[in-house]
């Protein structure tokens, strides 16, 4: 077989591996998060705190530890290996979540949840890895399929979870979760074949981990992305806390509140996972930045006029809306930061990516309930919107649409943003 072929034929099978990895591994987590206040109220506490404070705390532990670890833990897969930071968060990730299912107490699940953050960053290490083995201008394809695995198996995965709860008990679904975590490790393990970079690895070990950071931040254009990564994981997650507290709102038959609840949350991220693959393929034709600035502002126009449905129905159909025109923000953002950085940073770079959108999610649920309480809750959804069209306005002021090669290793000529090609 030539060596072109074997090539596109191996970057394909690794992307095939890793959607599955994803959405294996997605299914998982997703499967024990929605009960974990609840688990955490069967435990109690040794302290005698608050439950409310300590769900709070189950649930951020692990977003603060993740923010403080990623980065390292990418700087090491551009020395030693992406596929083994893939391994890494998987196996690690299995141990930590088969000791949750033997927690005693509240604190106990909240330093096992901290150390969860230190060791897994599943979503990163194969966001990293599939960046190194794609084409560059086949990136936000790669990526948008991702994309796909991950919200596919946070769709089914609470489901799931529920089951298994209810049936079993809430500790059956950890130890779920880690068998399904260890196999998606195996998989990783049997099937990605990983070209050696050594070379490439040599040349950056003189540097330290903070010079890499440092050489990726300096880089035309990568400083904007995250900063926009930041915004929209804000977005994301500011109304969680509110969601069902507005659904309520406009419920008037309560034997219908947990099922329209559920549809509501459920079919953003099934929008979303629809049009991923599709807005990212369009992304690699016409432009990540142009896709970008597009979905970013959609979102938020179908943001405001959330805060002014009477209905479950109109807030449905507007949740809709937003969830597909959110597919074309994740992917595009991973794209570009593919096209900014150099070929070898892929650690470096979705370590930080990884780090700032824990950050994000760290913030956003407190910032959503302050809006609310301050100006009541429709006024969360008007917030959003203007976050979101914020972000629109930096992606069409401030985002480059092309990045300059670095003069010491690269070639003459810039990278042309729409094919991801260097032009001579």
């Amino acid at each position: 077989m030539p060596r072109a072929k074997r090539s596109l034929v191996s970057w394909q099978r690794t992307l095939a591996i890793m959607f599955a990895a994803q959405f294996v591994s997605a299914v998982g987590f997703s499967n024990i998060f929605p009960f974990l206040p609840l688990y955490v109220q069967t435990l109690g506490s040794r302290l005698d705190l608050g439950v409310e404070l300590l769900s709070g705390l189950v649930i951020s532990a692990q977003a603060i530890t993740m923010m403080i670890a990623s980065p390292l833990w990418g700087a090491v897969a551009d020395r030693y290996g992406r596929k083994l930071m893939v391994e890494r968060a998987m196996f690690g990730g299995a141990v930590v979540l088969f000791f949750m299912a033997f927690a005693r107490s509240a604190e106990e699940l909240i330093l096992l949840r901290a150390i969860q953050g230190l060791i897994t960053g599943t979503v990163s290490a194969a966001n990293a890895l599939v960046a190194a083995v794609a084409p560059r201008e086949r990136s936000g394809y790669a990526m948008g399929l991702l994309q796909v695995g991950q919200w596919a198996g946070v769709a089914v995965g609470p489901l799931i979870g529920g089951a298994i709860a209810d049936s079993l008990g809430y500790r059956w679904s950890f130890v779920l979760t880690a068998v399904l975590l260890f196999l998606a490790g195996v998989l990783v393990h049997l099937g990605v074949r990983e070209a050696s970079d050594a070379g490439r690895r040599d040349r950056r070990t003189s540097r330290s981990f903070v010079g890499d950071w440092h050489h990726v931040l300096s880089s035309v254009g990568v400083r904007w992305a995250y900063l926009l990564r930041f915004l929209a994981g804000l977005g994301n997650v500011m109304i969680v806390p509110i969601a069902p507290l507005f659904i309520q709102t406009l419920v008037s038959d309560p034997t219908r509140l947990n099922t329209l609840t559920g549809l509501i949350i459920g079919i953003t991220s099934g929008a979303t996972t629809a049009t991923a693959v599709y807005l990212g393929r369009l992304g690699d034709r016409v432009g990540h930045r142009r896709v970008l600035l597009v979905s970013s502002l959609l979102v938020g126009l179908f943001y405001l006029p959330q805060s002014l449905v009477t209905s479950a129905w109109q807030l449905l159909a507007l949740r809709a809306l937003t969830g597909a025109a959110a597919g074309g923000i994740v992917p595009t953002v991973g794209a570009l930061l593919a096209h900014y950085s150099e070929p070898g940073e892929e650690g470096s770079v979705f370590g930080l990516d990884n780090s700032i959108l824990a950050a994000s999610r760290s913030i956003a649920p407190m910032l959503g309930s302050s809006i609310a309480v301050l100006a009541g809750l429709r006024a969360t959804f008007v917030a959003t919107g203007l976050l979101y069209l914020a972000t629109a306005a930096l992606v069409a002021w401030r985002l480059p649409a092309v990045r300059p090669l670095t003069p010491a290793v690269a070639p003459v000529g810039v990278t042309d943003e729409r094919t991801g090609l260097r032009h001579r």
